[in-house]
């Protein structure tokens, strides 16, 4: 029977979610949640593959602006949701899903698309690359210390009940979008994310606690945990879990972290998600202690690779012609002249010769300054064609800070 690819009807939503469900294992998600996600997906930018009367497939599309260097918001499809039933597996599904999406956003003339991927592999084949990445850190807070700059006088914390100030953490989050290429601009109803508190998630420790950062009078910064109570035969041995952590300032930024290691009764702080260039990495004693790792966070398409290229920033001047491979998206390939600098940038086709050779991947991947074009060009991704040209490129691209995803969609 023929696999029929349609946009979502309000009255599929339950079977659709819930197929997706079942393609990432079946686990029955609390009504709470099911409910956000019900509230927050946009149906029609939301497909279903159906075998009959059976969705066999599910592919989404939030609308989202992203950060990129220069601090300029590009709308971009912040994909999501994807699945394939496994009876319909190598049957072309999933890649069907993909070229009626992309041209989708192409149609809707958002010059992304983004992603976080279960499975890193399966995305490259359609053009998306490694753009940021994220670290996670088990923090040894007996021995870590937190030195605090000038100024922590001036910070005054207090515990607020989460819901009671979720407006003005939601207004210090929106104020720090700009900060870092990487970050997302969100729909309303997006707020209500990063309040979500799963008993079941929780494993043991408390429901979610909150402490904010006044200057004042304002709020310039706040943390998100939960704390779980452990003993052992020789004292306490509690852990932290972060949350969310975000500050205007340095000094905020610090105050909050000094908190988090001196809260009472614990020996360990947990993050999962932070920059993999962290202040904090700067802050405590001995680097040590952080026990870090690091694994992959935002994947980047380019659709709209010349519009794309013209939305952001560049380091230091840059002058190069790409020959691009993009055999997902055509409308891509070809040979591009990309002129830029830290004012503005031109993208435009050409027929000059090349100085770069690259797939569209690799353009992905480097396109929010955090993958530099060098270091793919040592993994034989990319291909300099004239001498110069690579350090040049390589140069204009990177991001002064590491660009981040600070939460998942």
């Amino acid at each position: 029977m023929t696999i029929e690819l349609r946009v979502l009807r309000p009255s599929e939503w339950d079977d659709w979610y819930g197929k997706l469900m079942l393609a990432f294992g079946g686990a029955v998600e609390p009504q709470e949640e099911r409910e956000l996600w019900d509230s927050l997906t946009e149906l029609e930018r939301s497909i279903g593959a159906w075998d009959g009367n059976d969705c066999v497939g599910t592919a989404g599309a939030f609308s989202f602006g992203v950060s990129v260097p220069g601090g300029a918001m590009v709308p971009a499809a912040g994909v999501t949701m994807v699945s394939v039933a496994a009876t319909h597996r190598r049957r072309g599904v999933l890649t069907s899903m993909m070229r009626r999406q992309l041209d989708d956003v192409r149609g809707w003339g958002e010059p992304l698309a983004v992603l976080t991927a279960s499975e890193p592999e399966i995305y490259g084949r359609f053009g998306y690359g490694i753009a940021t990445q994220q670290m996670s850190a088990q923090i040894d807070t007996v021995r870590g210390r937190i030195t605090v700059p000038e100024g922590a006088d001036a910070v005054r914390l207090r515990f607020a009940k989460v819901a009671d100030v979720a407006a003005e953490c939601e207004a210090v989050y929106v104020r720090s979008i700009g900060s870092r290429p990487g970050m997302l601009a969100r729909k309303p109803g997006w707020e209500r994310l990063p309040l979500l508190d799963l008993p079941g998630e929780r494993d043991g420790a408390s429901p979610m606690q909150c402490v904010v950062a006044e200057r004042q009078g304002e709020i310039v910064g706040f943390v998100r945990y939960h704390n779980k109570p452990e003993w052992e035969p020789r004292g306490p041995s509690g852990t932290i879990t972060l949350r969310h952590i975000e500050a205007l300032d340095p000094v905020t930024y610090a105050v909050l972290w000094r908190f988090l290691f001196d809260i009472d009764l614990t020996v360990k702080v947990v993050a999962h998600n932070r920059p993999v260039d962290d202040p904090l990495l700067h802050l405590v004693n001995d680097v040590r202690r952080l026990e870090m790792r690091v694994r992959d966070g935002l994947f980047v398409r380019l659709v709209d690779l010349g519009a794309a290229l013209e939305a952001r920033t560049y380091r230091t001047p840059v002058d190069v012609v790409f020959d691009v491979d993009d055999a997902f998206c055509p409308w891509n390939g070809g040979r591009w002249r990309l002129t830029g600098d830290g004012k503005g940038a031109s993208c435009k086709r050409t027929d000059d010769d090349a100085d770069l050779a690259l797939s569209v991947r690799e353009l992905g991947s480097a396109y929010l300054g955090g993958v530099s074009l060098a270091a793919l060009a040592g993994a034989g991704r990319v291909r300099e064609l004239r001498q110069g040209a690579l350090a040049e490129a390589s140069s204009a691209f990177i991001s002064d800070v590491a660009p981040w995803l600070p939460h998942g969609f």
